[in-house]
């Protein structure tokens, strides 16, 4: 059975919401999505499933349909408010829906295969598709996930410092736990380092860290819809509370559940935080194109 790529695209409301179309990095317009897709098809995914809110489905399958059609098969799967369906029978005033994990869960009735889990705004490169492909269809378990562990030397932005989940690996590759460290930066060196409370402190240019790549079967459903129940209950009157993927994958490390491989990619990571970041992306890319990794026109 072929695996199921999950998209989070969700909180890309704005962004789709509007009369634009997605933002284009590539050099005929393709987002950084369609990038992603690309790289998931020659790896051997069989389907795409979109997390996005209902009322932008019509505005994706404009932009994606035409460009997939025949080559792998698309899915939309809709993040909302409703807590009706997790048997929690309060109405609980939000802005924005409960985060990364509860978006996966939302999935729980559409994905029926081992899948992964990415961001719609993040380019992670084929070495994490194809590795993640053979760990989803030789490897993955009801009790045996994975992550893709990026040097963090390759995720850091020279516009300020980031926010990166600092993974902890034992001996034998499997993550511990994740820390969120939040200013992290490259020093004048070219040496990593992050602050906190407590001052500066230094991180090997290879420590691996976290960008939301993740690798699950459907039994996570089950095992996270008991954990968002508690969420919910604890956090209900904190607006901004958001349910994290990281917090699932501690609570089932902590409690024996579950492991997570870490899989390692040297590949540089790029995404889009902030509006400076465009120009660094399109230049990324077309570097990409350059060096022949990707065809100038990506779906002709």
């Amino acid at each position: 059975m072929k695996p199921t790529l999950l998209i989070l695209a969700a909180g890309m409301a704005s962004r789709y919401g509007s009369m634009k179309q997605v933002d284009g990095f590539g050099p005929n317009g393709e987002t950084i999505i369609d990038y992603s897709i690309y790289d998931a098809i020659k790896a051997g995914f069989g389907k795409v499933s979109f997390i996005i809110r209902e009322e932008f489905a019509e505005n994706f399958k404009a932009i994606f349909e035409p460009k997939l059609k025949g080559r792998i098969e698309t899915d939309y799967v809709f993040q909302n408010f409703d807590l009706e369906p997790f048997g929690i029978h309060e109405k609980i005033e939000r802005a924005k829906p409960w985060g990364t994990a509860h978006a996966v869960l939302a999935a729980r009735n559409q994905v029926n295969e081992p899948f992964c889990v990415i961001n719609a705004d993040d380019y992670y490169g084929f070495d994490a598709f194809q590795k993640m492909a053979k760990f989803l269809t030789t490897e993955v378990a009801d009790d045996k996930y994975a992550i893709i562990g990026y040097q963090i030397d390759k995720t850091l932005s020279d516009h300020g410092t980031v926010s990166r989940g600092v993974c902890a690996v034992d001996e034998n590759g499997n993550m511990t736990e994740v820390t969120e460290r939040t200013e992290v930066y490259f020093k004048e060196d070219g040496s990593v380092a992050y602050k906190d409370t407590t001052g500066e402190h230094p991180l090997a240019n290879d420590t691996r860290v976290s960008m939301n790549f993740w690798g699950f079967t459907p039994a996570v459903f089950k095992q996270s819809e008991e954990l968002f129940r508690k969420f919910v209950e604890a956090n209900k009157s904190n607006p901004k509370s958001e349910f994290f993927i990281p917090i699932v994958a501690d609570e089932l490390i902590k409690s024996g559940t579950a492991s997570f491989k870490v899989i390692p990619t040297a590949t540089k990571w790029f995404g889009v935080t902030y509006k400076e970041d465009k120009p660094i992306v399109q230049k990324s890319i077309s570097e990409l194109v350059e060096n022949g990794t990707y065809p100038g026109n990506l779906w002709s």
